[in-house]
């Protein structure tokens, strides 16, 4: 199956759970030496009473399976999680090609400097690496980087 075969729909409260899995799946994987702030009760609370019905929340689905997930809150980029199996598929790229049209003035969000991948992956993109922190502002104490983008004019 590949990424055409997916339905990128707005979650609805059904999707909280299913998407924190996601979350949790795609953080271990993708972020082994990271430290996790909360625990999997916790990201699954934040994802069904804040993330779900507070921000704009877009998921993949196949199959009834949640396989991926963005959010937005205005122009900031908050979350883009695939689950593991579905990386390197098409997917990612049709989720940044939603949230630009989405937010077609410009995006910005943050990734861990450790997280080489997401980096090349927003490059590819088109966005701008313009900041770096020492992560003594995340909850993770990781050091982070800001990505900008922004539209051709």
């Amino acid at each position: 199956m590949n990424s055409d075969d997916v339905v990128l729909r707005r979650a609805d409260d059904a999707d909280a759970l299913p998407a924190a899995d996601v979350w949790l799946r795609s953080f271990t994987a993708a972020l082994p030496s990271v430290r996790c702030a909360h625990d999997d009760a916790e990201v699954r609370n934040w994802f069904s009473h804040v993330l779900v019905p507070q921000y704009e929340t877009w998921v993949a689905v196949t199959e009834n399976s949640v396989v991926g997930l963005l959010v937005l809150n205005g122009e900031e980029l908050k979350q883009l999680y695939l689950d593991p199996t579905w990386r390197g598929r098409g997917l990612g790229d049709r989720f940044i090609s939603l949230a630009k049209q989405r937010q077609p003035d410009g995006l910005a969000l943050w990734t861990f400097q450790i997280n080489k991948a997401a980096q090349r992956f927003y490059e590819r993109h088109g966005f701008i690496a313009v900041e770096r922190t020492d992560g003594l502002r995340n909850e993770e104490r990781e050091p982070d980087v800001r990505y900008v983008w922004q539209p051709q004019k």
